[in-house]
């Protein structure tokens, strides 16, 4: 009786996620960013026990695999498209874009098939079984979420306007399925030479999380963008000269 439980229980988490990213994609379409962000961030909370708890009780088998797909391209790929869709219809429109005005914010929803590619990659990948090629899709949806909800002000005024949210979309969705190495978070032990980049990762994002909390998420995202892109060959290229 208790295998039977804890069988189902990795599975019935995954739900949980992807239960998570169906009202945070309501609550996206109606605006509501900050419910929306919760529920994302609640989403990748569960995202991480789901596997947590799947090796935990030995239970890890292809349906969990896929559930956990589908229900991440929900959480992490469609919410924020969603927010992003929400986002085009505040956003100011110059004038040669304004007979687009109706249709361009369907682009958002690139996130969303960017993000279903990225997933797709990631269960075939056997490079990714202890780092990530491409942009997680829980960071970009982070991403995404915080950007809208800190920055709100600032995305609807005339500062901003549709052309740099299309460019964003365009760099963001790439950068889920481009062939560039980023770390995990996943700490196989404690020790700090081989950890070194995540420690260095933590330790700014912890300060910058102090400093301006929810608004330092975009930020923080970046610096992991930019810390792969510049530490992670570093670290290759000694290992590399080191054998």
């Amino acid at each position: 009786m208790a295998n039977c439980i804890t069988r189902h229980i990795p599975n019935f988490i995954t739900c949980c996620n992807l239960f998570c990213g169906c009202i945070a994609s309501v609550m996206a379409f109606q605006a509501k960013y900050e419910t929306a962000i919760t529920f994302i961030i609640l989403g990748a909370v569960f995202d991480f026990f789901d596997g947590m708890l799947a090796r935990l009780f030995k239970v890890s088998g292809p349906l969990g695999k896929e559930l956990d797909s589908l229900a991440d391209d929900i959480t992490f790929g469609f919410a924020p498209s969603a927010i992003v869709f929400s986002l085009f219809k505040e956003v100011h429109y110059p004038a040669f874009l304004m007979p687009m005005e109706a249709y361009l914010p369907y682009c958002a929803f690139l996130i969303a098939v960017f993000s279903a590619y990225r997933l797709g990659k990631f269960n075939i990948d056997p490079r990714q079984s202890t780092s990530f090629i491409g942009l997680p899709t829980p960071a970009n949806a982070l991403f995404w979420g915080s950007l809208v909800v800190g920055g709100h002000d600032f995305l609807v005024s005339e500062s901003f306007n549709a052309i740099y949210l299309i460019g964003l979309v365009l760099l963001m969705s790439y950068l889920l399925i481009a062939e560039i190495p980023m770390f995990s978070l996943k700490f196989k032990n404690l020790r700090f030479k081989e950890n070194i980049v995540r420690y260095i990762f933590l330790l700014i994002a912890a300060v910058l999380l102090l400093i301006f909390r929810l608004g330092a998420c975009p930020i923080i995202i970046l610096v992991y963008i930019f810390t792969s892109l510049i530490l992670i060959p570093i670290q290759h290229f000694k290992h590399t000269a080191h054998e």
